[in-house]
């Protein structure tokens, strides 16, 4: 079972904390769920390069909080905070009106932890035509030198241009994914390459935990 599921839901809510904190009654629920799916579609492409490794939306009375975990807080934010209110003015776009918006940038304090920051470096350097090993290799050396326990990759695809389609994959350290408080991040992406797409899947080790508190 701990192979065949994403593990942050798997871990849900032993060790982790759902990404969306919301009640919504029979007729609301559809379009919470559109616009939360939105905003977060809307974030990841608008903020690719800033190194997120979390999106939490929470929904109060008539307070929509999103609250973007990053490693690069000042790409955000911008000189004097104009660059988190011009964010602020394109994501009303995707809420009713009526709604106050609140967006919250809080700055991940060891960002080498986080697969979704580690998926997308290796996304850029596949994108720039490194090669696929080199690519995993550095993925790896990086773990060692953070505190990961562990850490898998695997890529899929024409990789190295050869025309049938394979996957490859590099394992470094422990990764016990039956253990439901073994802190596991996942997160996967597709690279658009010359030769095609390549799937990429991250899977990061970070110790035991025995809550979902931060």
């Amino acid at each position: 079972m701990g192979r065949k599921v994403n593990p942050k839901i798997f871990r849900i809510p032993l060790i982790r904390d759902w990404e969306s904190k919301w009640f919504a009654k029979k007729h609301e629920f559809k379009r919470f769920l559109k616009e939360d799916i939105q905003i977060r579609e809307f974030l990841s492409k608008r903020l690719k390069n800033c190194g997120i490794s979390n999106i939490s939306i929470e929904r109060l009375a008539n307070i929509i909080r999103i609250s973007i975990s990053t490693g690069k807080p000042g790409l955000i934010i911008g000189r004097g905070g104009l660059d988190i209110e011009k964010l602020k003015k394109e994501l009303k776009v995707f809420v009713s009106d009526g709604i106050v918006l609140e967006v919250n940038v809080i700055e991940e304090k060891k960002p080498m932890l986080s697969a979704d920051v580690i998926l997308e470096g290796a996304i850029a350097d596949l994108e720039k035509r490194f090669p696929f090993r080199r690519v995993m290799k550095k993925v790896i050396r990086q773990a060692k030198t953070s505190e990961a326990k562990g850490m898998k990759i695997i890529l899929s695809g024409r990789l190295g241009g050869v025309e049938i389609s394979r996957s490859e994959k590099l394992i470094w350290g422990n990764l016990p994914l039956h253990t439901l408080r073994a802190d596991i991040d996942y997160a996967r992406g597709t690279a658009a390459t010359t030769y095609g797409s390549i799937g990429v899947k991250i899977w990061v080790y970070r110790g035991e935990k025995f809550s979902n508190s931060v």
